[in-house]
């Protein structure tokens, strides 16, 4: 039985701190809990602001995951809201608190500290960022405000500025409210997390939405009317967009503040720094949340990574061995994260290909389309699915999926298989569901692996579909209508053969030059390669993902 009855105080509430609150209480019925928020709201669901400002969430309450009454009645937490934690004394274990309701400070002695600030979104220091109806989405106050506009009907333009997670949907939800949307980005895509060619499908979805694109394009002022209200946003480029309502989603910064006036260890991604227990440099003292780092899983180095179930599950942990002085330690963290755009989803884990060069870590990919299900059952639609491979082991590093249904379904096999230390090969043996309505005998996820070990075994060598292909004996073994109907771009001298014709036609090919071959979406292109292998052509390489990701792989370098 579990007797401490020392004070834990928690720092924010939300995700983290909400989480370590509740589990410390279950772990330890005697200890004085007390959590802090200095805003109304100690537990709301932030994910779903921009859906209940899109009216997809229709009451409102829905938001309030736990209020301060329930955490009080059910697990007997002292919930002070509206009090801000303004100052730590390590020395004598003790918090300076600001009561805004109140308007007076105290302190409060703790003997363990856990702290949950979260992060602000990032507002930059322009003209006009201040005006009223210059939004950012942080809590539930933001989205009432922002809801108000949208519902009194004096908002029919609306400037997204900055195309992550957020920006992209409040696009969504803004555009689903009837109004006239731009989105404007400093990067030259959408979702800069992710390669170009797997958002284009995104850009493409944005634009059949009539959603005003500028990408490579920032923000250089807001410009304002005699009264102060925003009237447009001024770009970098100096295109000015006009807009009623302007939402500023360019990041977030880790509320850090409070930490590093007590000292504790900041990190070198400017998180709070953190062992596997969630503890900082001092030991009483954990972070958890967007303010803290963890240890990313494909790198296992530490960094912060802003989402939700991370905040959530550190909080656990923190939580629970804050009451017990013991507990389970933070798994690596792989970045899973996903988002739905009008009719398109799409998500990732672990590295991408530029983040991986970015870093300096040797990594190459393989890229499917598959359709979500079986092809003869009605409703299948294309599922594009990337995989980031160690070439040296085979290890998986991430992987992205772009498609309408079943790429949660993908991206969560594959963040599975990843925590486990998962390899292509693996991936390839995977025994998974599979009847017509709901996937196909061979899953996407098992026919990207089979691409990628096939390319660790020499048997077919995958290019990248933004490859140059300068000087390569392209060939396309499409059938002619296919090619007249859609080109494959970024290339010159390209040969024609259809896949069936191949055999009959190969002294046509030169087997000395560089051969790269490319069909619709990669398979044919595998078939035409073992071909030309095993008839003296040594030097063949397969285009990743066909004419289907090589476009819009050209696309996104405005090249198509």
């Amino acid at each position: 039985m579990i007797e401490k009855q020392h004070t834990i105080v928690i720092v924010g509430g939300v995700a983290g701190g909400a989480s370590a609150a509740t589990r410390a209480r279950r772990m330890n019925e005697h200890a004085k809990i007390i959590l802090l928020e200095k805003d109304e709201y100690v537990s709301f669901a932030n994910c779903g602001l921009p859906y209940y400002i899109g009216d997809e969430i229709t009451d409102r309450s829905r938001l309030l995951v736990a209020t301060a009454a329930f955490l009080a009645r059910r697990f007997r937490i002292d919930v002070r809201t509206r009090n801000e934690a303004i100052r730590i004394d390590r020395q004598r274990k003790t918090v300076e608190i600001l009561d805004h309701a109140a308007n007076r400070t105290y302190e409060q002695t703790y003997d363990k500290l856990v702290l949950s600030p979260g992060a602000s979104p990032l507002i930059v220091p322009i003209d006009g960022v201040h005006a009223t109806n210059v939004f950012t989405l942080r809590n539930v106050e933001d989205s009432d405000r922002i809801r108000a506009m949208v519902d009194s009907g004096n908002a029919t333009r609306a400037c997204v500025v900055g195309a992550g997670f957020i920006g992209l949907e409040m696009v969504e939800q803004l555009a689903r409210r009837g109004l006239k949307v731009a989105l404007a980005e400093l990067q030259s895509q959408v979702l800069p997390p992710f390669d170009p060619e797997m958002v284009q499908p995104i850009v493409n979805q944005l634009r059949g939405h009539d959603v005003e694109l500028h990408l490579g394009d920032g923000i250089d002022h807001i410009t304002t009317d005699s009264h102060g209200t925003a009237t447009g946003v001024a770009l970098g480029s100096g295109t000015t967009i006009d807009a009623d309502l302007v939402l500023l989603g360019l990041g977030v910064r880790p509320n850090t503040r409070l930490a590093s006036e007590a000292r504790l260890e900041i990190g070198t991604s400017g998180g709070i720094a953190t062992n596997d227990h969630m503890q900082t440099s001092d030991p009483d003292i954990y972070a958890v949340g967007d303010a803290a780092e963890y240890c990313f899983g494909p790198t296992q180095q530490r960094q912060r990574v802003a989402l939700a179930g991370p905040a959530n599950r550190s909080g656990r942990l923190a939580g629970q061995h804050a009451a017990t002085d013991r507990g389970d330690t933070m798994a690596p963290v792989l970045g899973t994260a996903i988002v739905r755009v009008f009719d398109q989803t799409v998500a990732m884990t672990g590295l991408s290909i530029k983040a991986a060069q970015a870093a300096g870590i040797a990594a190459e990919s393989a890229t499917v389309v598959a359709a979500n299900h079986a092809g003869y059952y009605p409703g299948a639609t294309p599922l594009r699915l990337k995989l980031v491979f160690d070439p040296s082991d085979g290890n998986v590093l991430g992987a992205q999926a772009v498609g309408h249904q079943g790429v949660d379904k993908r991206i969560d096999v594959i963040a599975t298989a990843m925590a486990f230390g998962a390899t292509v090969r693996d991936l390839a043996g995977l025994d998974l569901t599979y009847a017509p309505p709901f996937g196909a005998a061979k899953d996407p996820v098992h026919l990207v692996a089979f691409v990628a070990c096939n390319h660790l075994d020499d048997i077919d060598k995958v290019v990248p579909a933004d490859a140059v292909l300068d000087g390569c004996q392209v060939l396309d073994v499409r059938t002619t209508p296919e090619v007249e109907r859609c080109k494959l771009a970024g290339a010159e001298n390209i040969i024609n053969i259809p896949l069936d014709d191949l055999r009959e036609r190969i002294k046509e090919l030169n087997p000395m030059a560089p051969t790269v071959v490319s069909c619709g979406v990669g398979l044919r292109a595998h078939n035409a390669a073992r071909i030309l292998r095993q008839n003296g052509f040594d030097r063949v390489q397969v285009l990743s993902g066909g004419t289907t990701v090589r476009n819009d792989a050209m696309a996104a370098k405005g090249q198509r």
